[in-house]
């Protein structure tokens, strides 16, 4: 494929746990020659801990600052280095904080994921720790709906197939 110029040198994915970032966004960063970065990964390593650990010794608050923190210095990063992919944990973009970084430097996608299929997803994944009381994690994903209605764009996700996603970001009107 050739790689096309981007108005931007970032594309952020956002979208609830399970919804495919990680997978689709590497993907996505394949095709178009660019860098990927899962922040999840950079936050660990900026921590020297999993995000399990963070969350049981520290404490929510204390993770949502490491991750803005991990933000931030990636974004920085990214207006001086190769256009990258950055796949956000699913909380990130429910911090408005994160929302005004990304969006003044990058697109945002919005990996907009059905909650049964992310429910299938993650119930087998015991490293998450918003996941593990079913009600709550019903309703953190009907809360963290109106931040991911913010992005500026909308990929719905159906299934399994990464491709059909990777082919409808790469049809965005962002390349020329």
């Amino acid at each position: 494929m050739d790689t096309r110029l981007i108005r931007t040198p970032a594309l952020y994915l956002v979208g609830f746990m399970g919804s495919g970032k990680s997978t689709i966004g590497s993907a996505v960063a394949d095709e178009l020659g660019w860098s990927f970065v899962d922040l999840d990964d950079d936050i660990e390593a900026a921590a020297g801990a999993r995000i399990t650990e963070i969350f049981e010794r520290d404490g929510e608050p204390a993770f949502r600052l490491c991750e803005h923190q991990a933000l931030d210095r990636r974004v920085r990063s990214a207006k001086h280095g190769q256009p990258i992919v950055v796949a956000l944990g699913g909380g990130t973009f429910a911090q408005e904080n994160n929302v005004e970084l990304v969006r003044d430097n990058g697109i945002t996608i919005w990996l907009d994921a059905p909650f049964e299929l992310v429910r299938q997803r993650v119930a087998p994944q015991v490293h998450r720790p918003l996941a593990r009381d079913p009600e709550k994690f019903a309703a953190l994903f009907a809360e963290r709906q109106s931040a991911y209605k913010q992005a500026d764009y909308r990929i719905p996700i159906e299934g399994d197939d990464q491709c059909v996603a990777v082919a409808a970001i790469l049809r965005l009107a962002i390349f020329d």
